[in-house]
């Protein structure tokens, strides 16, 4: 065990704790902006699907019920611009975290392979990579890569911790460069329903793909459209090869979603209403935090999606943290997402419109 954990990085958020510590001893409280987590309630109409499905007494599926694959199936194609999406392209999984920690190891990766991802990421990326033993790359541009060894390739948009977004174009030129050197693509779009000032574009569209989904999976979460991080709900949607694979590892890996949560996720894959609803109530917090970051002397790079505000002062992350922290604001140091983030910290849209508005009138 120790010899596994050795591989990793410490884990960030350790870090943070002090400077938590100090916003909490604010006044009026703590106002919480460090991490993505969901505050406002799961939609009604999803719970009532959960609570519909309680009495499941036997084992679900690893693949999931027909009813949950004709809802991604449906989803893909509706949302994402996908064609001709049958059950073999999609893949229910236990939240995407989990996915994108372990899809290595359950490619099969190892010593001598390279897993790449963007020089400012999510840092699970890299885990991944650590856990089974293969090296892990940060890019700038994926395309400038040596391709030798490269064995998966990691695309995030739009992005967490920037917000930046890939436009078509781009898209186009790294799939294709993906599929001449034969390196497995999966694109994060976990905030692809989020965009503010650009339309994020799927992996999977037409345009992109060309109409085939070879060596290209995109991963789709329900956390932050939906509120669902509670739920663990998440899916792949892409190369049936490679989903096929997949499934047979998680079945004899036991890695079920829950029948109540596949009910769940039916229920609010149907539904747009609630999106909309919850996209507002992040436009508005979105719209607050920024003139409040940018009136105290912050400059807010890309950010045109996603559910955070990708900030500067021009000065060390870790003397903004402290400073905001002071004003009993905790925020994430830039720096947690790659080296390339030392002068910026992250900002979460993700407090409640009674805490947003405490940070407001702090930040003034």
């Amino acid at each position: 065990m120790s010899a596994v954990s050795s591989r990793l990085p410490v884990f960030p958020w350790d870090k943070l704790e002090p400077y938590k510590a100090t916003a909490a001893a604010h006044p009026d409280g703590i106002v919480d902006l460090s991490v993505g987590t969901p505050v406002d309630p799961v939609p009604d109409l999803i719970q009532r699907a959960l609570v519909s499905a309680a009495n499941s007494p036997g084992y679900p599926t690893v693949w999931g019920t027909s009813q949950l694959r004709d809802a991604l199936t449906g989803w893909a194609e509706r949302r994402l611009g996908a064609r001709d999406v049958a059950h073999a392209n999609v893949l229910p999984v236990v939240g995407s975290k989990e996915l994108v920690a372990w899809l290595p190891t359950q490619l099969g990766l190892g010593a001598g392979d390279r897993v790449a991802y963007p020089r400012l990421a999510y840092p699970t990326y890299e885990v991944g990579a650590r856990l089974c033993g293969a090296e892990p790359v940060s890019y700038e541009d994926p395309t400038d890569l040596d391709p030798a060894g490269l064995r998966l390739l990691w695309l995030n948009s739009p992005s967490n911790p920037t917000g930046r977004v890939l436009d078509k174009a781009e898209l186009t030129r790294i799939v294709a460069w993906a599929r001449e050197h034969g390196v497995l693509l999966f694109s994060d779009e976990c905030y692809l329903e989020l965009g503010w000032e650009a339309e994020p574009v799927s992996v999977l569209h037409p345009d992109v793909c060309g109409g085939s989904y070879e060596g290209v999976v995109a991963v789709h979460s329900l956390s932050k459209r939906s509120n669902l991080a509670g739920y663990r709900a998440a899916f792949l949607v892409g190369d049936a090869a490679v989903l096929g694979e997949l499934l047979q590892i998680r079945k004899h890996g036991g890695m079920m979603t829950p029948a109540p949560v596949q009910a769940a996720t039916v229920a609010a894959l149907g539904d747009d209403t609630h999106v909309a609803e919850q996209r507002a109530r992040y436009a508005a917090r979105r719209t607050a935090l920024r003139a409040a970051l940018e009136g105290n002397g912050f400059r807010i790079e890309h950010s045109e999606a996603s559910l955070y505000l990708w900030a500067t002062r021009d000065e060390p992350c870790w003397e903004t943290v402290a400073r905001l922290a002071q004003l009993g604001v905790l925020v994430a140091p830039g720096d947690f997402y790659g080296p390339a983030g030392d002068r910026f910290v992250r900002v979460a849209l993700t407090a409640t419109d009674e805490r947003v508005e405490a940070a407001v009138k702090r930040l003034g």
